[in-house]
């Protein structure tokens, strides 16, 4: 059997690869994100497309792609129980893609599976924005645009590298319209703001809430970048704190409703700073909580200048923005590493740090109430009985994992109603916000109040720009007692169990491709430099171009002259650009639209040529418009007419051939003359034509 080469393929096929590969390069990233069945269904319909396209075979019935369609939909239906949202819509449109290719057969069918690549670009920065992701999306773009513009033109056999100039001229004639629009279109809202569907994360949370993560995943996306203005702190100091958790009803910790305590001792008692500040300035990550993560101990903080929003508040320690941080934040700050914070003397205000649900863990309780009667430890202070807790956890057995198991489910597999008990007392294996919410309970307890505070902790410095980065894998919670003569005093019961993830920088491991894997595990040091490198230069990305926001914006329009400017300027701004662009379009296209030299005889021998066009006589063929004189007469003398249109005939060519010697033989008399000779020739020529037209009437008539 023949086999078909690369030089053999005909144009269509040829197209049609290079559309394939394309979209094929549009879905890839979004395959770790899809379900298997849609990987799989997409990469087949494909690949499908492509033997066929290489063979030039023909395609597949319709009425296979709509069982194909109808299973598909099911399938996304029975997969995330619905046919919107970003996962099934996304899974939808690239299975819908795959089969779009199996009925490529006009430029119709290619302009849709084009728009379709279009789509799919845009939704990949609904999942990052990073500049690899940017420059990938760039390639596809201009693949794409280059499908687009072979589409267009359906004769001959283009070039690939043909369109591809097209393309990119096309490109850079529209950058400047892209500045503009980036510069000056209302940010309505970042794509990152739309809503993740929900999952397992160590990330930043507003409440802990115990038994229903089944095993705690890393997330090793950035949460924040920290730059010190001054000498950083050691790794062991780095605490960045977050939601305060107070109120516990079994299972859920969650912030205390302010409007249930109008009056809190951190309102009343204000923090005293010990020491020199640290200056440090802090690039949030978009976050769906209101708290902000701030370097415990910071009493100073505002959004870098000149941006004034957000505005923040400060409770106490913790510090919380007027609204969601949606949009990548720069935030300056100071903070005081020893600080003193609560009251010093017992105060009623205290007590809703003392609150336990009744009922709930009982042996807890009870083992609390055993520690607190021993002899050695009558009449001790908090401090000590926290060290009794700490010194049990370091020597008790227990054990930090980042996978506990399914809590409230024992070994049975029974629920279990209790779950500090079935933690503190059976397992004794779990993750820094299972220690850290025992040991709350277990001072709650004893009668000392204390709290579960959320955040971060740790950070890895980036040495190709020096900045600390932290990871929403660095999600941690500690907590907090009251210490009479000392107010609120943080201890890390973690820290008991597992000190190396206090006290030593931590180098991320999590949430890697199989890419990375193999990379980091052929050579982890080059890895480390290569991630190193990425990671500055996405953190610069994100700067300069991701943290345009509607602030900026703003701010930039008052530097313009505008005393308070709102979305509706933007909107005639925008307006203006789109009109001013589209008025010099059309400028371009008249000042390059295609000229036919302009001399003295044109306008005479266009008369000429209607008249003999319009008397029925068939132009000259592969002559220019209009036809020289000389052409219209040798064409027709070649006409077979009947006899009485030969003198008419006759004098047509004996006009015509006069009018030729007038342009092009030397004219003895003046140039009024000469005109005046082409007018009569020219009426001449009419005269002739419309007597010629007049016969052929007549003779129709007859």
């Amino acid at each position: 059997m023949k086999r078909l080469s690369a030089t053999s393929i005909s144009r269509e096929g040829r197209d049609n690869l290079l559309l394939l590969a394309v979209l094929t390069l549009s879905i890839l990233p979004h395959l770790p994100r899809l379900p298997l069945w849609s990987s799989i269904s997409t990469g087949l319909a494909i690949i499908i497309r492509a033997r066929l396209a290489w063979r030039d075979a023909p395609l597949p019935p319709r009425w296979i792609l709509l069982v194909c369609l109808a299973v598909g939909m099911g399938m996304t239906v029975w997969t995330f129980h619905t046919l919107f949202g970003r996962e099934a819509g996304i899974t939808l449109v690239c299975l819908l893609a795959g089969l779009k290719t199996l009925e490529l057969r006009a430029r119709r069918d290619a302009f849709v599976v084009t728009s379709l690549g279009f789509f799919l670009i845009l939704t990949q920065f609904l999942y990052s924005q990073s500049l690899f992701i940017a420059a990938l999306m760039l390639v596809v773009l201009m693949g794409m645009l280059t499908s687009l513009v072979l589409a267009q033109r359906p004769m001959g056999r283009p070039s690939i590298w043909s369109a591809v100039k097209i393309a990119w001229r096309s490109v850079l004639m529209g950058i400047p319209v892209m500045l503009a629009l980036y510069v000056l279109f209302p940010r309505l809202g970042p794509l990152w703001s739309v809503p993740a569907d929900a999952g397992p994360r160590t990330g930043l949370s507003d409440r802990i809430k115990l038994g229903h993560v089944a095993e705690l995943a890393q997330d090793d996306s950035v949460a924040m970048r920290v730059k010190f203005i001054d000498v950083p702190p050691i790794t062991a100091k780095l605490y960045f704190r977050g939601p305060v958790l107070d109120y516990f009803d079994g299972r859920n910790w969650v912030a205390r409703p302010r409007a249930q305590e109008p009056v809190s001792a951190d309102d009343v008692f204000q923090p005293t700073p010990v020491g020199a500040a640290t200056r440090y300035q802090v690039t949030l990550e978009p976050s769906k909580v209101r708290t902000v993560p701030l370097l415990d101990g910071t009493l100073m903080a505002g959004p870098t200048p000149p941006l004034t929003e957000p505005r923040l508040e400060r409770d106490g320690l913790s510090w919380t923005s007027s609204q969601s941080l949606t949009d990548r934040t720069q935030i300056d700050a100071q903070a005081w590493l020893t600080i003193l914070h609560g009251p010093k003397q017992g105060t009623p205000l205290l007590r809703p740090w003392l609150q336990l649900p009744a009922g709930f863990n009982p042996r807890t309780v009870a083992w609390a109430q055993a520690l607190l009667q021993r002899p050695e430890l009558a009449n001790a202070d908090p401090k000590r009985l926290s060290n009794a807790v700490l010194s049990h956890i370091r020597q008790g057995a227990y054990h930090y994992t980042m996978a506990p198991g399914e809590d409230g489910i024992d070994t049975q597999g029974r629920p279990v109603q209790d779950l500090i008990d079935h933690f503190w007392l059976d397992t004794r294996e779990g993750f820094c916000e299972h220690y850290a919410t025992a040991y709350v309970v277990i001072m709650r307890a004893m009668g000392i109040p204390s709290r579960v505070v959320t955040g971060y902790q740790g950070a890895e410095i980036n040495p190709v720009d020096g900045l600390f980065v932290v990871r929403n894998s660095d999600a941690h919670a500690w907590a907090e007692f009251w210490q009479p003569g000392e107010g609120w005093v943080r201890v890390d019961p973690t820290g008991a169990v597992a000190p190396e993830r206090i006290e030593r920088p931590r180098q991320s491991a999590g949430n890697r491709g199989a890419l990375q894997n193999a990379l980091s595990s052929i050579d982890p040091a080059m890895w480390g430099r290569m991630r190193d490198y990425m990671d500055a230069t996405n953190h610069r990305w994100n700067i300069w171009v991701l943290q345009y926001s509607r602030h900026r914006q703003m701010q930039l329009l008052k530097d313009w002259g505008m005393p308070s400017p709102n979305w509706m300027d933007l909107v005639r701004l925008c307006g203006i650009v789109i009109i001013c662009t589209s008025l010099l379009g059309i400028g371009w296209l008249w000042w390059t639209r295609p000229r036919t030299p302009r001399t003295p005889w044109r306008r005479p021998l266009m008369r000429v040529h209607r008249a003999l066009q319009a008397a029925g006589l068939p132009p000259p063929e592969d002559s220019p418009m209009p036809a020289p004189a000389m052409t219209w007469a040798a064409r027709i003398e070649r006409l077979d007419a009947p006899e009485p249109l030969q003198p008419v005939k006759q004098a047509l060519i004996d006009a015509l051939r006069q009018l030729d010697a007038l342009r092009y033989a030397p004219h003895q008399g003046s140039t009024r003359q000469a005109r005046q000779l082409r007018t009569a020739l020219i009426q001449t020529i009419q005269q002739q034509a419309q007597q010629w037209r007049a016969i052929r009437r007549r003779d129709r008539a007859n």
